[in-house]
């Protein structure tokens, strides 16, 4: 069976997966419909980000990580799954002060997780 914290990090990803959609999604698919027709859709596909965020948050808690460690590895997740987002699906440039944010995103990650055997 993988590790709590790649099994964490499994489901996180799915999870963000929905949360992007459910966050941005509707501002090319429903950008026609009135907003409160995007908000009940998104409330709907956030109900999936959550049905896997939760067990995911457990189990890493119950493996080990921290409450920091759990929040710097969904940021992480989370620029993982939107740049490609943005720039796949959404067609948005992708920009070089993107990266580098990104790398401060790494280096988030690193203090966080240094020096606890994770």
């Amino acid at each position: 069976m993988p590790s709590p914290l790649l099994r964490t990090a499994l489901l996180l990803v799915a999870s963000n997966v929905f949360m992007t959609f459910a966050w941005y999604g509707h501002l090319k698919n429903l950008s026609t419909k009135p907003w409160y027709v995007a908000a009940i859709v998104s409330w709907g596909i956030a109900l999936f980000e959550y049905l896997l965020q939760v067990p995911a948050n457990r189990i890493g808690n119950a493996g080990g990580l921290s409450l920091a460690q759990l929040k710097i590895l969904q940021e992480a997740i989370t620029l993982l799954v939107f740049v490609p987002f943005a720039a796949l699906y959404m067609r948005q440039p992708v920009k070089l002060d993107y990266v580098w944010a990104g790398f401060c995103i790494v280096g988030a990650v690193y203090f966080v997780f240094r020096g606890h055997g994770v």
